[in-house]
């Protein structure tokens, strides 16, 4: 070989060995896993779910892509939103409570879905937690056993009250609200139901409470809810009504109290669930889940401020107090 050939031979050479990793590489990025988000307005929990990809392995850019939608706390746009993703065709689809997991469910039968944050026999989108069957499994919820332990607990914390208001999220299962108005009726208490499915409403919610005498409040569970927590805090600060929330991150915002599941646990959970089916699984044969960790939070700052007197067994008992 000449000296010239020989160095054309390297050149080309070296050149196809640096040309071959992009190449690699490049068709790599093209046939990642792709994981669909439906995202109601919670985007907090469902990095707790890319923290639970991550600790299993799954690097987003190198090992994992997601395709995101998130209806930023309205219903409105959630049925376009699962059928976007649904054309896309991801490997599997994770959604979060009730309307999204409906509006997925009826979108697609054959693209996996796991769901956090519904009750899963409830609202009817399974029909046996050990067998779901079909394309849908998760992590379900428990709210209607949950809806009536949180009035019990409200009324331990105020143990005079008689007259409550309620305030339900009108996407979510009526059964809910049906579980805290029989509670109440066992309870002894006056029970005012208050539907709203907008935020421009929740003040108006507010002052009709206040209007027909209500002594504390009830927030019933619902992503939509739990996307305006801020909002509603507020509301009751500013008209003094003690209140029942779903879980920490309203106490943690300045509301009064909360018990419910761990969500963060939930979504790092779901992590496992995509996993499983990233490598095979058929999400029929993957029992649905039950929370596992229930936490009881108290705001004493939110209390005195209310001018309530938290009883200290309450307090002992509970999970997390914010003084």
């Amino acid at each position: 070989m000449s000296g010239i050939k020989r160095r054309e031979f390297i050149t080309l050479f070296g050149g196809a060995a640096a040309a071959w990793p992009l190449a690699v590489h490049a068709q790599q990025q093209t046939t990642l896993p792709q994981v669909g988000i439906l995202d109601p307005g919670i985007p907090q929990h469902f990095g707790a779910f890319r923290t639970g990809m991550r600790d299993l392995g799954y690097m987003e850019g190198k090992s994992i892509s997601y395709i995101y939608r998130s209806a930023a706390g309205r219903a409105e746009p959630i049925s376009q939103f699962a059928s976007e993703l649904v054309v896309l065709k991801p490997d599997v689809i994770v959604g979060a409570s009730a309307v999204p997991v409906h509006a997925l469910k009826e979108a697609t039968s054959t693209i996996p879905i796991v769901f956090v944050l519904a009750d899963a026999l409830t609202i009817g989108v399974v029909s046996n937690l050990a067998h779901p069957g079909g394309n849908l499994t998760g992590l379900s919820f428990l709210n209607t056993e949950l809806s009536t332990k949180r009035l019990e607990l409200l009324l331990e914390t105020l143990p005079n009250i008689r007259r409550i208001a309620v305030l339900r999220d009108l996407n979510t299962p009526r059964i809910w609200a049906e579980a805290t108005e029989e509670a109440s009726r066992r309870l002894g208490l006056s029970l005012q139901l208050l539907e709203v499915a907008e935020p421009e409403t929740f003040e108006s919610a507010f002052e009709a409470a206040v209007n027909a005498h209500a002594e504390a409040l009830d927030v019933l569970s619902s992503a939509f809810f739990n996307s305006h927590k801020a909002r509603l805090v507020e509301l009751a600060a500013k008209y003094r009504l003690p209140t029942m929330y779903e879980h920490d991150d309203f106490v943690r915002t300045g509301g009064l109290i909360a018990y419910g599941p761990s969500i963060p646990d939930l979504f790092r959970r779901a992590a496992t669930h995509v996993d499983r089916i990233l490598k095979g699984a058929k999400p029929g044969d993957l029992p649905v889940e039950q929370p596992t960790k229930f936490a009881l939070s108290i705001n004493l700052k939110t209390a005195r401020t209310l001018d309530l007197t938290v009883p200290p067994t309450l307090l002992a008992r509970a999970d997390e107090v914010i003084e």
